[in-house]
């Protein structure tokens, strides 16, 4: 039960947990524990389903964004923000679907979005591809910040870093800003001692990180065509200005940021980390045992932002870390998670981070002291799994546990205990994921009503739920229900499913599929409750309103006077009696009863006669 405001700024309805990021947060976790709909009780065939698929102009690779209650022309929506590989990007009513609220194209006049540069791996166009990220308090109504690729009629090529406004679309703070930058160093592309970015041989592939007033955008390559590096760069927030570039590999050659999509992860104190994609790696170290050329081909890495600069801090890479990129068998492949902070048997404080790649292996690092190289041994925090196929996805982790979707592998949850991780699986699925895998997102409330979603890359896509404490137990996929009733469009490689008030939202190869409880499970929302006023032997009138189909209002506590209409949620009547009342208002339906208080305060009045005195 809730006590209703004076004032409601926005619908109830309107209210819920945004997703502004790339997995939910800048520590990759993909957990959303402020999802109070959707239960493991309520998520099964006859009650859950596909609500309505949204068609858009191209392959959305990007994982969609949501924002609660944002006005677009005058009215409040819940927001989907989907980006698609037409340098589309989309503004959309969350719950409605319908035509777009607004639509911007961010390739310029007498440009396209980008081929595929030979490449199979985004194709037939490159245009956004990595996941924006959303500051609700940038400009006047919020700003997304996005990077898009295309090329003019003379095949020239071109990315930018573009600062949308969220309730038009606009361009803010004078963007776009188009992406040049050069790095001293003698590998690929270098010239007259510098490292030069070409923007045709690369795209902005992991999900961008919004940190302490910056933008920091990682880039991959176009398969393994060369000449490329590893690159890094970083964007104040306010004036789209270059503040900081750092490549990875400026002596030598490849180590591209992928990580399937996955955005670049930050700690509490301004440190990233990701990991890099087979490359040039210096295994001759100098006296603090970083490599000689500051090469960091195949490397989990940590990067401080101190004072807006980015420089190496610490690294980690396998003692077989040359043989491993000779074979393409990187850990560039997957993304990288910051664990919360972890005490062990002895009461001591362990920050860590965990990652895995196409070696199989799973990685754990002490986020203050990584392990740096040994040609003999690993010396990393922990390696206490293996899993059963290579990593092009990103793990989750919820309340003490681990979720990892290998490439032809089970979907695994791995339990934490005193600062270690088990090395073999608390739970898994009955059915394996084919290539890349599966990338899990997390719904619970708090602690409970756990609910693990990935999305199988098949055709068609299939939208899985597993119940959190138990992966063998699946509640829902779209498969089950008959007729093809859920089915959502082809599967889209690696994508990854956001969840948010009571949705589920699953990008394809056109568009983005929408889940939720079916119309008559959906518990209903009371939306226009607050403190009402009247006068003794005045008319009164109050409209109850409320969203999701009730079935059924009621009314207790009335004043005097006053009677509540079941049907239309009216109140009406004259009051005969001063005083204040609370009045509680129920609405349900078969998914549930929502009830709010609404004080109603009834005051006396006198007529006064002409030339009276009070």
């Amino acid at each position: 039960m809730r006590i209703a405001r004076l004032v409601l700024v926005f619908p109830l309805a309107l209210l819920g947990a945004d997703v502004l990021t790339y997995h939910n947060d800048a520590g990759r976790t993909g957990q959303n524990l402020n999802e109070v709909i959707l239960t493991p009780a309520n998520v099964a065939p006859a009650t859950f389903g596909r609500l309505f698929t949204l068609s858009l102009d191209g392959k959305v690779d990007a994982e969609p964004l949501y924002v609660s209650g944002q006005v677009v022309n005058g009215q409040a929506h819940n927001l989907l923000i989907a980006a698609t590989e037409n340098d589309s990007i989309y503004a959309l009513d969350a719950d409605t679907g319908g035509s777009a609220l607004w639509r911007v194209s961010l390739a310029p006049a007498g440009e396209t979005p980008s081929d595929d540069r030979d490449c199979g791996q985004v194709t037939p166009t490159i245009g956004i591809t990595g996941t924006p990220v959303i500051d609700l308090g940038a400009g006047p109504h919020g700003t997304i910040y996005v990077v898009s690729m295309s090329k003019n009629s003379s095949s020239q090529y071109f990315q930018r870093l573009h600062a949308l406004d969220l309730s038009t679309g606009a361009e803010q703070f004078g963007g776009p800003v188009t992406i040049q930058a050069s790095y001293p160093g003698t590998g690929d592309n270098s010239s007259a001692g510098s490292v030069i970015f070409d923007p045709a041989q690369y795209k902005a592939r992991p999900g961008l990180l919004l940190l302490n007033g910056m933008v920091y955008i990682g880039w991959s390559s176009h398969c393994d065509n060369r000449p490329y590096t590893g690159w890094l760069m970083g964007y104040d927030q306010n004036s789209l200005a270059q503040v900081s570039v750092l490549n990875l590999t400026p002596n030598g050659n490849e180590g591209a940021i992928w990580q399937s999509g996955a955005g670049l992860a930050a700690d509490s104190l301004g440190n990233i980390f990701f990991l890099m994609a087979n490359g040039s790696f210096d295994t001759t170290l100098n006296s603090s045992g970083f490599p000689n050329s500051g090469n960091y081909g195949n490397a989990f890495m940590k990067i401080s932002t101190l004072r807006k600069k980015l420089a190496v801090a610490d690294y980690f890479t396998m003692y077989n870390t040359t043989a491993e990129s000779n074979a393409d068998e990187d850990l560039g492949s997957g993304g990288a998670l910051i664990l919360p902070d972890m005490v062990d048997g002895q009461g001591r404080l362990h920050r860590l981070a965990v990652g895995a790649g196409k070696d199989a292996n799973i990685y754990i690092v002490n986020r203050d002291n990584m392990g740096k190289f040994s040609p003999t041994t690993d010396n990393n925090y922990q390696l206490p799994a293996t899993l059963g196929g290579g990593v092009w996805s990103m793990p989750a982790y919820f309340n003490g546990s681990l979720y990892y979707g290998a490439a032809g592998d089970y979907l695994r949850s791995y339990t934490f205990s005193q600062a270690r991780l088990a090395n073999i699986p608390a739970s898994q699925t009955v059915q394996t994921f084919a290539y890349p895998g599966a990338t899990p997102s997390i719904s619970a409330n708090g602690s409970t009503n756990g609910i693990v979603w990935v999305v199988e890359n098949s055709s068609p896509a299939v939208l899985h739920a597993f119940n959190a404490s138990n992966l063998a137990n699946e509640l829902y996929n779209s498969n089950m229900a008959a007729n093809s009733r859920d089915h959502f469009g082809t599967g889209n490689k690696f994508i990854t499913p956001m969840v948010a008030n009571g949705k589920v939202y699953a990008g394809t190869t056109s568009g983005v599929g929408v889940f939720g409880l079916l119309p008559g499970n959906v518990k209903p929302a009371i939306t226009s409750v607050g403190s009402a006023s009247a006068s003794v032997g005045s008319p009164f009138r109050y409209q109850i309103t409320a969203t999701n189909g009730p079935t059924s209002f009621s009314a207790t506590g009335l004043p005097a006077g006053l009677i509540f209409n079941a049907a239309s949620g009216v109140i009406a009547g004259t009051p005969t009696a001063a005083g204040t009342s609370t009045v509680s208002i129920s609405a349900g339906n078969t998914g549930g009863t929502d009830t709010v208080m609404l004080s109603i305060t009834v005051t006396n009045t006198r007529r006064l006669r002409p030339g009276s005195q009070d």
